[in-house]
């Protein structure tokens, strides 16, 4: 089936494969749901079908994702602060990588209800978590009983398992970045009703205008997955290389140009 799909690709397109969009074909970006499971406001993206699954249109990938990158740039550049989502197993250790890189916040294993909407809450448990790491780590529980620390570190576990990714979320976020806003329709629907945008890798299933900039492609595939957050990540940097560049300068001429 895939080999199939990959050669049927350049004939369904009817035109010559640049080199993006043969970085896409290998990494499998497109490849969509099944017809029947297709929103119908993602038909502008597809291209065809074959084998009963929908093939997205790799050239209407690449422009979304070329708006995406600029947007993301754009505030990347602004020093603006993102929370990266993807807590689907192919998506967990991408995610975390690229957060980890700009020391941004991610969410990895479970979404908590109230993230973005009752920040303040959240942000009192990622603080109560951090109290009980330190005090485990200093010796501040030795004088309880056993049975109690048992009870400390098996919450303290609970909460790293939900909270960890978020100890780098000091406020709420400017923009997340989501891996397929299906799976994560209630982190999409807690940031919009607070007006905050929403970048996402989008299969065909998802409605296009539930978020902010969507760049349709196959949302299930660890490699597409990561090519997607690589082209997010190199966004990212671009935009901070911009700030530094611009910051050197300043710099430089208040040192009278040395």
């Amino acid at each position: 089936m895939a080999d199939e799909t990959k050669s049927a690709y350049p004939q369904a397109l009817g035109a010559e494969l640049n080199d993006a969009a043969r970085e896409m074909i290998a990494a499998g970006v497109f490849y969509g749901k099944k017809k029947s499971k297709t929103h119908p406001r993602m038909k502008a993206w597809v291209l065809a079908n074959r084998g009963g699954i929908e093939i997205i249109n790799l050239a209407k990938t690449e422009e979304e994702l070329s708006r995406a990158a600029e947007f993301v740039k754009g505030k990347a550049k602004a020093g603006e602060l993102f929370l990266f989502v993807g807590t689907q197993p192919a998506a967990q250790d991408a995610v975390q990588s690229v957060a980890a890189e700009f020391k941004m916040p991610f969410v990895v294993n479970r979404w908590v209800g109230g993230t973005l909407t009752n920040f303040k809450m959240i942000a009192q448990r990622v603080e109560y978590m951090k109290k009980l790491r330190t005090g485990l780590a200093t010796g501040m529980f030795d004088k309880y009983t056993k049975k109690e620390r048992l009870g400390i570190e098996r919450e303290l576990g609970r909460l790293i398992e939900l909270m960890a990714g978020l100890e780098a979320l000091a406020r709420v976020p400017d923009a997340l970045v989501v891996i397929d806003p299906v799976v994560h329709e209630t982190a999409v629907r807690e940031a919009l009703q607070l007006g905050i945008p929403v970048i996402a890798l989008a299969d065909t299933d998802a409605d296009p205008d539930a978020v902010t900039r969507m760049v349709p492609g196959n949302a299930k595939s660890k490699k597409s997955i990561e090519w997607f957050l690589g082209r997010v990540k190199a966004a990212v940097a671009e935009g901070k290389s911009a700030v530094q560049s611009t910051e050197g300068v300043i710099a430089n001429n208040a040192n009278g140009g040395k």
